[in-house]
């Protein structure tokens, strides 16, 4: 599904408007499919909520107008509130009159008594940028602690539809995007402000779009991803894998990492490790190849062990490295080297992330594709920011990195971005129970493993972001958010990788 910025969804219509539609009647469209979801919303229930319709007087309000005048003409106790003032343009005062006319209640903010189950909140659209002035701010407190249920329409007041800014908005239970997404529905905060986020078709051609929007990634696309596995095939049919990962204080992220490549399909799995660490791996796993190397003083892998790990780039297809292996002198020189001298695609997560940090340009060395994998506050030292500047800047940090080291980013997070610095995939399913240690290195052994079963790194990292977040969206309706563990996510993998079997 594309995402859109305000921009781009107005360069759309107006491509409509030069064909066959008119603002009037994309207005009626947009507000009798909203309508509509509404009543698939609801269902029968409808008829016994009350429901006002909170309008400013922009082209938002045309779309509220539409609904309420049908939600009256099907039965249903709603009215119209106004935010400010009547509206002035044309096609919303179009709208309102004929509400009006068909005998829709029309009140003031000032003297509505907010005696109704729902809110629908088509106040501002997405031309709204910035802080509400009065008494905008006013209004949004009021619906916000109304306690009836909230429908935004298109984005939620008071949200920035391109940047995701938020300084004072509604909270919606319920988003209907008109068309297609917006990034206020993907990017923090607004999309905290959300709720369950749905779209409209409103008829407009297809014709009135470009090719190079954002894209969400879908259940549909990933399925294509994963050939049909041939009665002949054998297990260096499904690649070879290499991780490079753990250390004494760290252990588990080599022990997730690789479950999680054993759980999605790679057909060799061979783990190298400090040798302190063979009793953990040992106890855990008995499917790999084990390849225990030197350590150094701190327990992680050795300098010394530099000709041992060049031997086995040699076997990999892929390879996985930084989980849980430490940043010190030995794991930067390590790291740095096994992305210069790979000639197989490398997934480089968490430690390894920290190694290259202070000589980020080494990655430009690469001879393979690289997969960089960073959450918030590794992709800000990566780039000299802070956290809180890569949060608000999501796309555009992710892609510009991308871009300019020739790399594949997935920027971790609620809404993951994955990008090659051209196009630019956001995931929409995952939940915050995933937010807690190993989910990471989970995701980094699932990327290895689609490298190495033939899938092309992008396409790679798309498939294993979806499916990561598929996997802990049923694990929290199977167990809780709270509740759920990484092992648990694990012990599901192997079940759910039958929803993308051919």
């Amino acid at each position: 599904m594309r995402i859109l910025t305000a921009k781009q969804i107005k360069q759309v219509e107006e491509r409509a408007f030069s064909g066959d539609f008119t603002e009037e009647g994309l207005m009626l469209s947009a507000g009798t499919a909203c309508y509509n979801r509404i009543l698939k919303y609801y269902g029968d229930s409808i008829q016994s909520k009350k429901i006002a319709v909170f309008c400013g007087n922009g082209k938002n309000a045309g779309d509220g107008f539409v609904i309420a005048d049908l939600l009256v003409k099907s039965g249903v106790d709603a009215c119209i509130v106004l935010a400010d003032n009547p509206p002035y343009l044309p096609e919303p005062k179009l709208y309102f009159d004929q509400a009006v006319a068909d005998g829709v209640k029309d009140y003031y903010f000032a003297e509505y008594t907010f005696d109704c189950d729902i809110i629908v909140d088509c106040i501002f659209g997405i031309g709204f940028h910035g802080e509400p002035k009065a008494p905008f701010g006013e209004i949004f407190d009021a619906v916000n602690h109304s306690g009836a249920e909230v429908i935004s329409i298109d984005t939620p007041s008071g949200t920035d539809a391109t940047t995701g800014e938020v300084i004072h908005a509604v909270r919606a239970d319920l988003t209907i995007a008109i068309s297609t997404l917006k990034f206020a529905h993907v990017l923090p905060p607004a999309n905290a402000y959300c709720g369950k986020v749905v779209t409209v078709n409103i008829g407009i051609p297809e014709s009135c779009y470009d090719n190079n929007y954002a894209k969400t990634i879908t259940k549909a696309d990933v399925k294509k991803k994963f050939i049909k596995r041939d009665k002949n095939f054998h297990k260096g049919s499904f690649g070879h894998q290499l991780n490079i990962c753990g250390s004494y204080l760290m252990p588990g992220a080599a022990v997730i990492c690789a479950k999680a490549a054993l759980k999605t399909g790679v057909g060799l799995l061979k783990c190298v490790f400090p040798k302190s660490l063979y009793p953990v791996m040992t106890a855990h796993m008995i499917q790999p190849v084990f390849k225990p190397i030197c350590e150094n003083e701190q327990k992680t892998i050795s300098i010394g062990a530099m000709n041992d790990i060049f031997e086995e780039l040699k076997w990999a297809d892929s390879v996985a490295i930084g989980c849980g292996i430490g940043n010190n002198d030995d794991t930067q020189v390590i790291v740095g080297q096994v992305v210069k001298s790979s000639e197989v695609p490398v997934v480089l997560d968490a430690d390894g992330i920290n190694a290259v940090a202070p000589f980020i340009d080494i990655i430009k060395d690469k001879k393979a594709p690289l997969v960089v994998t960073p959450h918030p506050a590794e992709m800000a030292r990566l780039i000299g920011e802070s956290t809180d500047y890569v949060q608000n800047h999501r796309i555009d940090v992710a892609k510009a990195f991308a871009a300019e080291n020739d790399v594949i980013v997935v920027l971790k997070g609620a809404n993951t971005v994955v990008t090659d610095g051209k196009a630019v995939f956001v995931n929409m399913n995952g939940n915050a129970g995933m937010a807690m240690g190993g989910t990471g290195d989970m995701l980094t052994g699932m990327i290895g493993s689609f490298i190495a079963q033939g899938i092309e790194p992008l396409e790679a990292a798309k498939s294993a972001v979806f499916i990561h977040g598929f996997c802990g969206d049923i694990t929290a309706q199977e167990l809780s958010q709270r509740g759920m563990t990484v092992e648990d996510m694990l012990s599901l993998m192997g079940a759910l990788m039958s929803e993308f079997e051919a």
